[in-house]
C-alpha cells in the first residue's frame, strides 16, 4: 500500500510540474509594471519564451509574419546579464529598426571562460501600424525580481519590464 501511495504522490507532483509547463509563460500581479514567468525544457527555451511573452505584449504576435530572419549573439557576465542582454536587444532592434518578433530561436547559450554566451535567431517583419496593433510600450527589462532557477527538468525564468 505504501509503495502505491508513493507512486502516486510522484504521479501527481509530475503532473504539477508539468501543468506549469504547459503554458510557455504568464504574466504575474505587479504593483506598477509588468512580471513575467517563461517556462522551458532547457534554459534556451525558457529564454526563448520569455521573448515571446515580452514581444506579445508590444503587439499580437499572431499577427506578425516571420517572414524576415535576424541573426542575434549575446553575451552577458552570468545569466542574468545574458537574459537582460537578451531582452534589452530585442527591444533595441524593436525601438530603432522599428521590428517585431512572433519566433524565436536560441541554438546555445553557452559559458566561454567568464562569459555566457546566446547565440539563436528571431523571425518577425517591420512593424506596421495598420496590421500591428500597438500594445503596451516598454521601456527596459530590470534585475527587479529576476530569477532563474530549474526545478527537476523545467527551467523558469522570472523577471519585470519598466513600463
Amino acid at each position: 500500500m505504501e509503495i502505491v501511495i508513493n507512486k502516486l504522490n510522484k504521479i501527481l507532483f509530475l503532473f504539477s510540474i508539468m501543468s506549469s509547463y504547459d503554458k510557455k509563460y504568464s504574466y504575474l500581479p505587479h504593483t506598477s509594471d509588468i512580471y513575467i514567468v517563461a517556462y522551458g525544457l532547457t534554459l534556451s527555451e525558457a529564454f526563448e519564451n520569455a521573448a515571446e511573452a515580452m514581444f506579445n505584449i508590444i503587439t499580437d504576435i499572431s499577427k506578425i509574419h516571420p517572414t524576415n530572419v535576424f541573426k542575434i549573439c549575446i553575451r552577458g557576465t552570468d545569466e542574468y546579464n545574458l537574459l537582460y542582454n537578451w531582452l534589452e536587444e530585442l527591444l533595441y532592434l524593436f525601438d530603432t529598426m522599428h521590428l517585431v518578433f512572433s519566433k524565436f530561436k536560441v541554438y546555445k547559450i553557452e559559458k566561454e571562460n567568464s562569459n555566457f554566451i546566446l547565440n539563436g535567431e528571431v523571425y518577425g517583419e517591420p512593424f506596421n501600424p495598420t496590421i500591428h496593433k500597438k500594445g503596451r510600450e516598454i521601456k527596459s527589462p530590470t534585475y527587479s525580481l529576476m530569477e532563474i532557477s530549474r526545478l527537476n527538468s523545467i527551467y523558469t525564468v522570472k523577471f519585470v519590464l519598466d513600463i
